[in-house]
């Protein structure tokens, strides 16, 4: 479960991100309620950032998703958790972690545990690691490239934040005994505070509770981020969004921000759907995706729900 929570609150900032072509911004009115932000291009986007900056998972899907998605989302909630019963060798497993994580001395016992492995890697493959991520880079080109969704202006601003990430990969040393200190600090105050005595406890999270627990994973995840540099916070607030033309329902916004001390800018294409404003391509998708459903003979009546558009 607490591996489905982080999928989970990785999927909502993954969603955010689609708003505004991988970047957010804090544009307007940062006090004004999801739905009133998002009767704008530049508020849904200012919107969907504060959620991701409060770590409000709920809202940041609320304001993301198209209403056909987030509605089947709910729905199946409680009959996706229920499919299949919880197995003993889970009870098991999901004890034995959050056990070691929790422990009063699980700080200092997780160090230990994993100290001798840091020195090996420092010995042994330290370094390999420039050409690992030289690789990981190429590979990450080519799919930028390949992509038939990105426009090449896009394609040009996710090269600049690649090359901002690959310099900010190859500069920093992971296995630096403080820095894996502070991380496994921040991994052991986030399983604290989620505070699940059993997989049986979480498994029967209900949505509202499972969107708070993974609002305290985000939480975490940032900290581990920050401990290494990665301040996305940071980033978050200096983000600003403006709609550059919009005509019907249909609006272009441009993103400015701030990302490993370098300033970046980029372009999405937005829609109103039902008054709101989400990310085209989003959108696009998602019907798609409805499409799909449709024309499989297989597919349960109840998982066709009207594909969501432009009006």
């Amino acid at each position: 479960m607490v591996r489905s929570l982080l999928r989970l609150t990785l999927a909502g900032v993954l969603a955010a991100a689609v708003v505004v072509g991988c970047n957010q911004t804090n544009s307007g009115n940062p006090a004004a309620p999801a739905a009133v932000a998002a009767s704008t291009p530049d508020g849904a986007v200012s919107a969907a950032v504060k959620a991701l900056r409060d770590n409000n998972v709920a809202a940041l899907l609320e304001i993301t998703l198209p209403p056909g998605e987030l509605a089947k989302l709910k729905a199946d909630w409680g009959k996706e958790r229920n499919q299949e019963p919880v197995t003993a060798e889970e009870r098991a497993q999901f004890a034995e972690t959050m056990t070691k994580l929790t422990a009063p001395d699980a700080e200092a016992k997780l160090y230990a545990e994993i100290e001798p492995k840091l020195k090996e890697f420092d010995q042994k493959s330290a370094q390999q690691m420039p050409m690992m991520i030289a690789m990981g880079q190429g590979f990450a080109q080519s799919t930028i490239q390949q992509s038939k969704d990105l426009t090449d202006a896009q394609k040009q601003q996710l090269q600049a934040l690649l090359d901002a990430v690959a310099k900010w990969a190859q500069t920093t040393k992971f296995t630096d005994p403080a820095l894996v200190k502070s991380a496994i600090a921040a991994i052991c105050k986030t399983a604290r505070e989620l505070n699940l005595k059993s997989a049986d406890e979480a498994r029967a999270l209900t949505y509202d509770q499972a969107m708070q627990k993974a609002g305290i994973v985000l939480a975490g995840l940032k900290q581990v981020l920050a401990v290494y540099g990665l301040q996305l916070d940071k980033a978050l607030d200096s983000m600003k969004a403006e709609t550059l033309a919009s005509a019907g329902d249909s609006a272009k916004v441009k993103v400015t921000y701030t990302a490993f001390d370098q300033p970046f800018t980029t372009e999405s294409d937005m829609v109103r759907v039902d008054g709101r404003w989400y990310s085209k391509q989003a959108v696009e998708q998602w019907n798609k995706h409805q499409q799909e459903l449709a024309a499989t003979p297989s597919a349960n009546a109840d998982a066709q729900a009207a594909p969501a558009s432009a009006k």
